[in-house]
């Protein structure tokens, strides 16, 4: 017979039973269950978040060997896991931003609060090289409204010879992307920028331009779980329909793509909506075999023939 929802965390003392990292990772998972938590950002269950929030805060790799999950939990460690778990039930923030730690393209980022988790399917796009869009060999590309700066970095992982530009509006944001480009020492090639989308890049014509913007339309934004709450709203809000963002980056970027470059852009829940209000316009949808939709990849060539369409809809 399965336990009764318990909205009240449990006190500190009655947890004295608790000794093994096993132990702590099986109550932190039932209790984010009982405590009604989203599994949204890089976790899809309470096991697999509770197993990497309870060894990060141990400071141990996230993938363990379960040799050492029955280690003995010290007295001072007990009472940094009961803090850290319940504020994961009781106030609904993410894993990620109580570590200030997400992992993307097989790395670990700094993330706060003052940029999105990272969770884009676009790593995968990154993995392949684009391909079959990106037919060359790339010397400039453009992480666009980067947040932490992960897309860019991944970028550069996967394209050590092409120098990257990443640029975000919240100067918030831009602080942790320069803090993750230099903690991975990679000043030699990305440069990072602030600014209202392009306003404040060089004068450059970019192989491929990627952009995860904000997308997310009134009603979605409103029937979020709490969990997302805790993310700026900033990265997530674009308008009545989630195009706000997008619409600009449509009519900008053939001004900064190369001929024969692309533009990469996740919208999200808002693809339906974005398909409907371009018809005529010919659209890539990737399909991802690690879960993700709604990322759209579109040549130079098809937002200049589109230009004055795009112009119009605002």
């Amino acid at each position: 017979m399965p336990l009764p929802t318990q909205p009240v965390f449990p006190d500190y003392e009655l947890l004295e039973p608790l000794q093994t990292i096993t132990d702590w990772i099986r109550f932190a998972a039932s209790q984010m269950e009982r405590s009604g938590c989203f599994y949204g950002h890089g976790f899809t269950d309470p096991l697999n978040e509770a197993q990497f929030l309870v060894l990060r805060a141990l400071q141990l790799d996230w993938d363990t060997p379960g040799l050492f999950f029955q280690a003995i939990v010290l007295s001072n460690e007990k009472r940094v896991l009961f803090e850290i778990i319940k504020q994961r039930c009781v106030e609904k923030i993410p894993s990620a931003y109580l570590l200030e730690e997400a992992w993307f393209f097989n790395e670990p980022f700094k993330v706060n609060s003052s940029v999105l988790i990272p969770r884009s399917p676009i790593a995968e796009l990154i993995e392949a090289r684009f391909e079959p869009w990106l037919g060359v060999e790339p010397q400039h590309m453009l992480d666009l409204c980067t947040g932490s700066g992960c897309i860019g970095i991944a970028m550069a992982r996967a394209f050590p010879d092409c120098h990257i530009d990443i640029s975000d509006l919240s100067s918030d944001a831009v602080e942790i992307a320069i803090e993750n480009v230099n903690s991975k020492d990679l000043g030699f090639q990305i440069d990072v920028y602030q600014g209202d989308l392009f306003e404040s890049l060089p004068d450059t014509r970019y192989d491929l331009i990627v952009s995860n913007p904000p997308y997310v339309d009134e009603e979605d934004i409103n029937d979020m779980p709490e969990e997302f709450l805790h993310e700026p709203r900033l990265g997530l809000a674009a308008g009545d329909d989630g195009l706000d963002i997008v619409r600009q980056i449509l009519i900008s970027a053939p001004r900064y793509l190369t001929d024969e470059g692309w533009l990469v852009c996740e919208v999200g829940n808002s693809a339906v909506t974005l398909m409907d209000a371009f018809p005529n316009v010919t659209f890539h949808w990737p399909e991802f075999s690690l879960g993700g939709h709604g990322v759209f990849v579109i040549s130079a060539e098809e937002l200049k023939k589109h230009h004055q369409t795009f112009i119009s809809s605002l």
